[in-house]
């Protein structure tokens, strides 16, 4: 897959080509352990699909802010040879793939809205929310929480901010859990037409919500967006349809996940569960590191411009670069004891990797960060006698991963 460039770089170039290639399957079967094993000895390794995964959290760190490196625009449909379709437009039309002044025109109607309505406003929503889907099944003392708590509070809050009925949140939601799954380097040929007929359906859903509310604007974040994007005329239709459809993708199967794990492994370490019971101000920092030890967020996916140094080695120009912020979150030589879940841990990056670097960090950080926290505290305040009946498997190496179902219990 190199590219050599000249003699200076022959050497480095012939020990990429040396490089171990690793499996998705293998990657999926023990990602932590598959990552600390090669990462000690590896700065980047070789992806079966294709391209490089990048392993050290400062290589990580630098890379995700380095010019040098782009966001990956199509080439990771075109990877799966998805060439057209809904698929193929998420990534040519969204801004989350896009570089450069294409980025920041798409951003930038997102940016000014974000700023100016939602932060401080959300928080005792997002509370009052988390409460009712508390009080919708406190009494029968037992739960399946994916389905009946962590899918629906990201979905109602994205819902609410675009004005969608709360009657659409359960068919949407699975649309977009089918689209996610295409995010993953572990998806497999026969599971992409269902992710397309999906992201069709996702498409057409919010194309006809815009229309509504280009009939009849409303004093909501979806119409004060598409206000400013009128106002700037430099988004087509399709671009505008595009970006909504990211930010649903992007505002509600990464923070169901995250929910999941926060509050599992606070149950599996039931020390840390009481202590965030009997004093809120630990939440932050246990939102913190759950979000480390096990992400939502696998990975991001670039492509160089150029070619890189990394540790010693040359990270080949054109090439499909993932960086791993799921093995940098375990990095031994950014965290003391990396494998042991400690919510007072002091260790903690300003920057939490999995939220992304640079231009294309995530834009909805500040509001995962807010429903992360405030559905932890109902959760503590209400039921501090949660028990855990059946933990949740979560799945996935690369991109948004992907989780089953979890069983709580407790007295009422």
């Amino acid at each position: 897959m190199a590219e050599v460039v000249g003699a200076d770089d022959r050497a480095a170039l012939a020990a990429v080509e040396d490089l171990p290639v690793l499996s998705a399957a293998d990657l999926d079967a023990d990602p932590h352990g598959m990552f600390r094993k090669y990462r000690a000895a590896y700065p980047f390794v070789r992806h079966e699909t294709g391209g490089y995964l990048v392993l050290r959290h400062a290589d990580i760190e630098r890379l995700g802010s380095d010019v040098r490196i782009a966001a990956s625009e199509t080439a990771h449909p075109e990877l799966f040879g998805v060439t057209e379709g809904a698929l193929f437009d998420l990534f040519a039309h969204g801004m989350l793939t896009a570089n450069g002044a294409v980025h920041r025109r798409r951003r930038s109607p997102f940016s000014r809205s974000f700023a100016a309505r939602m932060i401080a406003d959300l928080r005792p929503h997002i509370r009052r929310s988390s409460e009712q889907l508390i009080e919708s099944w406190y009494a029968d003392g037992q739960v399946e929480f994916v389905g009946r708590f962590a899918a629906q509070l990201p979905a109602q809050v994205i819902g609410d901010l675009l004005g969608l009925p709360r009657a659409d949140i359960p068919s949407f939601t699975e649309l977009v859990y089918a689209v996610t799954r295409f995010l993953s380097a572990s998806i497999l040929p026969d599971e992409i037409p269902e992710s397309e007929v999906a992201c069709q359906q996702l498409r057409a859903y919010v194309e006809k919500t815009i229309e509504d509310r280009r009939r009849a604007p409303r004093d909501d974040f979806l119409s004060d967006f598409l206000g400013k994007a009128d106002a700037a005329g430099e988004l087509s239709p399709l671009e505008i349809i595009f970006q909504i459809v990211q930010l649903i993708v992007g505002g509600t199967d990464t923070t169901r996940v995250a929910i999941v794990m926060q509050l599992a492994l606070l149950l599996q370490h039931r020390e840390q569960w009481e202590a965030v019971c009997r004093d809120p101000s630990l939440i932050p920092g246990a939102v913190a590191e759950a979000m480390r030890f096990e992400p939502s967020v696998a990975s991001f996916i670039r492509v160089t411009a150029e070619d890189i140094e990394v540790g010693g080695a040359v990270l080949p120009a054109r090439q499909l670069v993932i960086l791993s912020t799921m093995s940098a979150a375990r990095d031994e030589g950014a965290y003391e004891r990396p494998d042991v879940f400690d919510i007072r841990r002091i260790d903690q990056p300003r920057l939490l990797p999995a939220f992304g670097a640079g231009a294309h960090r995530c834009i909805g950080e500040a509001l995962a960060r807010i429903e992360l926290e405030e559905s932890l505290a109902a959760l503590a305040a209400r039921i501090p006698q949660l028990r855990l009946d059946e933990a949740p498997a979560i799945k996935g190496h690369s991109g948004i991963r992907r989780l089953d179902t979890m069983r709580i219990s407790w007295r009422p």
